[in-house]
């Protein structure tokens, strides 16, 4: 059976974007250093990366950051899943109203029954790779909440951001289980257990 990791950058003060983000300003003022660890890799992330991607079999994201990445200046066929990599991994979007128009048609799906029924729908369109829930904060949020996720693989990027979207607003107490460390001169990548 697939496993269900939700794959998120985070800063030091917790936040997945800075302040202002939204469709122009996808990771908000400041952001940008949450992603350097995919953007500039080392070699510790070159193989973070190249991991992850291989590992994946279907992509789960909200539809705040599905906008993003399908508009215009959004992912295409040098930047997209995996960064560089621009894998091409089916996307099931979260939402309650899927739009009129999608650049991304060919290989998007929008699920309108919620994380528990996008995640589900991964699951079995998965050739036993993972179902990535990637985000935004708010969509991994849920899919911890609704408890649904088996892993979750935090890049620690050593910024602060002041503001913006914060990964765990009310989360209640949990204990997780730390199972992989790997620290490069970017981010440090940290893989937790939810049980």
């Amino acid at each position: 059976m697939p496993k269900v990791v939700a794959d998120i950058s985070v800063s030091l003060d917790g936040f997945v974007t800075g302040p202002d983000a939204g469709p122009e300003l996808g990771l908000g003022r400041g952001g940008e250093g949450l992603h350097t660890w995919a953007l500039e890799p080392d070699a510790v992330d070159r193989e973070v990366l190249d991991e992850a991607v291989d590992a994946t079999g279907v992509v789960v994201m909200g539809r705040r950051l599905f906008d993003i990445i399908d508009a215009p200046d959004g992912w295409n066929d040098e930047m997209g899943y995996g960064a560089g990599r621009a894998a091409q991994p089916p996307l099931l979007v979260v939402t309650r109203t899927p739009p009129a128009e999608v650049r991304l048609a060919d290989r998007t799906t929008f699920i309108v029954g919620g994380i528990r029924s996008a995640v589900a729908k991964g699951v079995a369109m998965s050739d036993e790779r993972d179902v990535v829930v990637m985000g935004g904060g708010h969509t991994v949020r849920t899919a911890i909440e609704a408890g649904v996720v088996d892993e979750l693989r935090l890049h620690l990027a050593p910024v602060l951001l002041g503001g913006g979207t914060p990964l765990f607003t009310g989360a209640g107490p949990r204990s997780l289980r730390q199972i992989h460390v790997r620290a490069s001169a970017h981010a440090t990548h940290l893989t937790y257990r939810l049980d």
